[in-house]
């Protein structure tokens, strides 16, 4: 169900929606002339409920199948993260101080690895992170930037957490980002519907996979 159904009627939706677009919110952004494929944290404690799943991310998961193999025959960069912190605490931050469960993804844990139906190939980047942002304290954008990259398309979760921080990261960078609908998720979907909405106002384009699978059968 729609966040705004457990808030609003469609009418106050409508007419808020309306509001965003006299004041010239909701612009498309398209595809630029280079992708790359960013999959945020789709990890074994993201895919486990009694981790830091829940939620419709193992449904996104599951979508981001095709997504990938997509990409794979297109040829685009694509990058994964996984949100980890040494085994000795030394890199915890005011994040894993806020969220504790954080501190329990060691680097080099089982939890820490990408779901195994989304492994890495060779080739294919893999960033370890400790803020929400993939972008943050990462060598990201200046890896993207030596590709020429101009679009990121994104899936993982959490959908108002590390894929939204990424989004606003990216966008600062000047890199159009392209968030997948169907693949992104959040362990709640109140959080997820409103961050969806609010991200396609103000920092990007919410596209369906069906138009984005479309998008890399051109590309390849």
């Amino acid at each position: 169900m729609p966040w705004h159904n457990h808030f609003q009627s469609d009418q106050q939706m409508d007419n808020e929606i309306s509001i965003y677009a006299r004041q010239g919110y909701g612009q498309h952004l398209g595809f630029g002339l280079r992708s790359a494929l960013l999959i945020i944290d789709f990890t074994n404690a993201f895919a486990d409920i009694n981790l830091l799943g829940g939620g419709n991310i193992n449904s996104a998961i599951d979508n981001t199948v095709p997504l990938l193999a997509a990409a794979r025959r297109s040829g685009i960069p694509i990058v994964y993260s996984s949100h980890a912190y040494a085994a000795d605490g030394s890199d915890y931050g005011l994040f894993a101080e806020k969220n504790q469960t954080l501190k329990r993804l060691i680097v080099g844990s089982p939890a820490t690895a990408v779901t195994e139906k989304l492994v890495p190939r060779h080739g294919e980047l893999i960033l370890v992170k400790q803020h929400p942002s993939v972008f943050f304290a990462t060598d990201l954008a200046g890896w993207l930037a030596s590709k020429r990259i101009d679009s990121v398309i994104i899936s993982g979760c959490t959908t108002s957490g590390c894929i939204r921080a990424s989004v606003v990261d990216a966008l600062g960078y000047g890199l159009r980002p392209i968030v997948v609908r169907q693949c992104v998720g959040d362990r709640a979907l109140a959080p997820h519907e409103a961050n969806l909405f609010d991200m396609e106002q103000k920092y990007a384009d919410v596209v369906s996979l069906e138009i984005v699978l479309q998008q890399l059968e051109k590309v390849r």
